[in-house]
């Protein structure tokens, strides 16, 4: 692979994943478009983009001099962008498909019914397979926008960096609140632990002196008897 050697490694990756659609697709096999960016600085091919088509391979083909090559399609076929679209008298409320969406571009709540904001929508498709009820359609946008403007790239990668950002917090709070947990079931345990030494020991305190105080009765009467 020929990079320009004006570019670092950070650099040449930030060039790349400028090129790419930002549909977050995973239809490159990798798990989104930065992914697949640093992949292709490793030397991956380019070709991998059926939401950018051949338009794409050829930036990028021109950015890292490396010959323009055709889509691959066993990663799907060029197209349209179209956006997904939620039966909604048929959805069941069970928010698969917001957990799925790589921008959260679903609206909705447990056991209610979800929406999609068609701008927020990269046209993924990754909301379609989870969904249990198949109430999903991939359609044309109602502003019949159906290429992927850079504007677009740009509004979307934002909105999965955010994304992205809230599920880590999300998952760094779950554990504060578990190693929370933990902490406090280690103290109650040390704490009832300690707590039946001390009543044991205080026990055998007051069988000590109960002893003692039979064997002191004992001397005594035994003093009497000889007087």
């Amino acid at each position: 692979m020929l990079e320009s050697p004006a570019m670092s490694d950070p650099q040449l990756i930030d060039a790349i994943d400028a090129l790419l659609p930002q549909t977050q697709c995973q239809r490159c096999e990798y798990a989104g478009c930065r992914p697949y960016a640093e992949a292709i600085a490793a030397g991956d091919a380019i070709n991998k983009c059926p939401p950018g088509g051949e338009a794409t391979i050829a930036a990028l083909a021109r950015l890292l001099e490396r010959p323009a090559v055709p889509l691959d399609r066993h990663h799907g076929e060029p197209g349209p962008r179209l956006v997904a679209r939620v039966r909604e008298a048929e959805c069941i409320g069970c928010t698969k498909c917001i957990q799925a969406c790589p921008t959260d571009a679903i609206l909705g709540a447990a056991k209610q019914m979800h929406t999609v904001l068609e701008s927020e929508c990269t046209g993924c498709e990754l909301c379609i397979a989870p969904c249990p009820v198949d109430c999903i359609d991939m359609v044309e946008p109602a502003d019949g926008q159906t290429g992927i403007t850079d504007r677009q790239s740009a509004y979307w990668r934002q909105r999965h960096e955010a994304r992205n950002a809230r599920l880590v917090r999300w998952r760094e709070a779950k554990e504060a609140r578990q190693r929370a947990r933990l902490a406090s079931r280690s103290s109650s345990s040390a704490e009832s632990g300690a707590a039946p030494a001390t009543v044991s020991r205080s026990r055998h305190d007051l069988q000590a002196d109960i002893r003692a105080a039979v064997q002191r009765s004992r001397k005594r009467k035994a003093a009497q008897r000889r007087e």
